[in-house]
């Protein structure tokens, strides 16, 4: 699309949905991919089907402490007439009329198909009597109970865990192929910025040290880069040095002031997809393309630079890492103050969470999403301020007030977005 931010003045906002629509219409996985220990694979994305190659478990066990014995040897058996069979050493056959000592775990003998619990036997000396009858299989565990052979694992996308890791290593498998880390270059842009001891006029750079550790959070690589001044040639030189990578992200000098030329600098470069969205704080984000890559230009304000990257830069990483972005968890809180908002713009209000002593589950840690009257209150840290970044570093999470909603009333009964857990 054609842009000149002289003309814009965003008297046009895109909705948060669409704008993020459009930038993901032109990103796939970036589809590089390594095989790797399965011991170092906590976190990464899967990028090939896997497939257990070896059943679990690999042979019929006990499940139970016992002996193994023929079901049809038991039948009838019961505590005023027990069935006699003789002991075997279990690592032979067990043939008929004859128990084999197993414990829980072990192979089930050849010519067993059942175990009798050790409560239910007496041994005499050679003999085993048994006061229970058993059925065939019973407390049996079969070869590939837990997971057949050739049985679907994993697909593409999916993002292990540690339980994930056990269970690749239960099925045999030593390495399993993932996607690289997607890499991000983080351009600090701003001739006010400096990295340390600021002088009267100027800022310590901390949107760039910001992005760049979510980025790693997130699953990527950060390419912390340099602050770049507000001049087009350098902002457009240093947005080039990086097309190599899989997004593109610069903070500052986004908007439609004197100084806000990164919006004419990507059009210069390729194309300004969107350029203002309906979303507060942070209104003035600039997203593109050059040549194939996605370029987010953030705003330079703190609180709205992070509330963009969460909402644009994390589904577009997760998607070029082979993956997508998963809702982050939530907390049920009871407001205990208004949160304004203006319809039409969707609105990221910070809260802090505290346990409600006063309410009727007081004292309890966990809120119960069935109850009217949750545990938990949140206090908004700040209604307004996109550059006051103590007013997110402090809350526990936001409030997303929908485009429909003018604002939320205290008292009211709200999911609060926990965005800066672990993932």
């Amino acid at each position: 699309m054609s842009h000149d931010r002289r003309d814009a003045g965003f008297k046009r906002r895109t909705r948060v949905d669409d704008a993020l629509a459009t930038l993901l219409d032109g990103v796939g996985a970036h589809g590089r991919t390594e095989p790797i220990p399965i011991a170092e694979a906590d976190g990464r994305v899967v990028a090939e089907p896997v497939d257990a190659p070896a059943p679990v478990p690999g042979y019929d066990r006990a499940a139970m402490d016992g002996y193994a014995v023929r079901a049809e040897d038991t039948f009838g058996a019961s505590s005023r007439s027990p069935a006699v069979l003789r002991a075997t050493d279990r690592d032979g056959d067990v043939a008929s009329g004859e128990a084999a000592r197993v414990h829980t775990g072990s192979d089930l003998p050849e010519g067993a198909d059942a175990v009798v619990m050790i409560e239910h036997v007496e041994e005499v000396g050679d003999e085993v009597e048994t006061f229970d009858a058993v059925a065939e299989g019973e407390n049996v565990g079969d070869a590939g109970e837990d997971v057949a052979a050739g049985q679907r694992l994993y697909d593409p996308g999916h993002v292990l865990r540690p339980s994930d890791l056990g269970l690749l290593k239960s099925v045999g498998l030593r390495d399993v192929t993932v996607y690289e880390p997607p890499e991000v270059a983080v351009i600090p842009t701003g001739e006010e910025l400096v990295q340390a001891d600021p002088g009267p006029g100027q800022v310590i750079e901390t949107n760039g040290l910001t992005v760049s550790r979510l980025v790693e959070r997130w699953g990527g690589t950060a390419r912390y880069r340099e602050i770049v001044t507000d001049d087009e040639a350098a902002l457009s030189a240093a947005i080039e040095r990086d097309l190599d990578a899989d997004v593109v992200v610069t903070t500052g000098g986004s908007s439609v002031g004197e100084r806000d030329l990164l919006p004419d600098v990507v059009a210069g470069l390729g194309e300004v997809l969107v350029h203002g969205v309906a979303l507060k704080p942070g209104h003035p984000v600039c997203l593109g393309d050059v040549d194939g890559t996605p370029v987010i230009s953030l705003p330079g304000y703190p609180v709205a630079c992070i509330v963009n990257a969460v909402q644009f830069l994390r589904p577009v990483q997760k998607r070029a890492g082979g993956t997508t972005a998963e809702p982050f968890p939530t907390r049920r809180a009871r407001l205990d103050r208004k949160v304004p908002s203006e319809p039409g713009t969707r609105t990221f209000a910070r809260v802090r969470l505290a346990i409600d002593d006063g309410g009727e589950n007081g004292g309890s840690d966990a809120a119960d999403d069935s109850a009217s009257d949750p545990p938990l209150v949140a206090t908004p840290t700040r209604a307004s301020g996109s550059g006051v970044l103590s007013s997110v570093a402090l809350a526990a999470g936001w409030v997303v007030v929908p485009e429909r909603r003018e604002g939320l009333d205290a008292g009211d009964v709200v999911d609060v977005e926990l965005w800066e857990v672990t993932e």
